[in-house]
């Protein structure tokens, strides 16, 4: 990425929008946090999970004390994200200029996950903005 192309970004809310959601989709999403997310996700009758519990066998666990990942699918899941996060960031700095314009036009043109919510900045960063 060039000065041109970063001053683009900084000059185009809704690109740079649109290039959040592509890091965000190509990033974490298309990651090992797939796998994670398969399976039964359980239901609840009262709606906040109080009713749902893990029989273990030392015992049950409320949902809300639940941990839902162990510590070697945590590292498993961010060595992901970070090789991930890589190519991503490899993509928009390290190839050649024309390849970032076409990248930059086709984001400008369509939407990656027009299905997601507008990405915003935290409350807490907004307020220091």
């Amino acid at each position: 990425m060039n000065g041109r192309q970063a001053k683009r970004l900084r000059g185009d809310p809704e690109l740079l929008k649109r290039l959040t959601k592509h890091i965000a989709l190509n990033a974490f999403r298309n990651t090992h946090l797939e796998n994670l997310h398969s399976g039964t996700s359980p239901s609840s009758k009262t709606g906040d999970f109080s009713d749902v519990k893990v029989v273990s066998p030392y015992g049950e666990i409320s949902w809300s004390k639940l941990s839902r990942f162990d510590d070697g699918e945590m590292k498993t899941l961010m060595i992901d994200v970070v090789n991930h996060t890589y190519m991503v960031m490899a993509t928009l700095f390290v190839t050649t200029d024309d390849i970032i314009d076409e990248f930059f036009l086709s984001l400008s043109e369509r939407d990656p996950e027009p299905r997601w919510n507008e990405p915003k900045l935290p409350e807490y960063q907004s307020q220091s903005q």
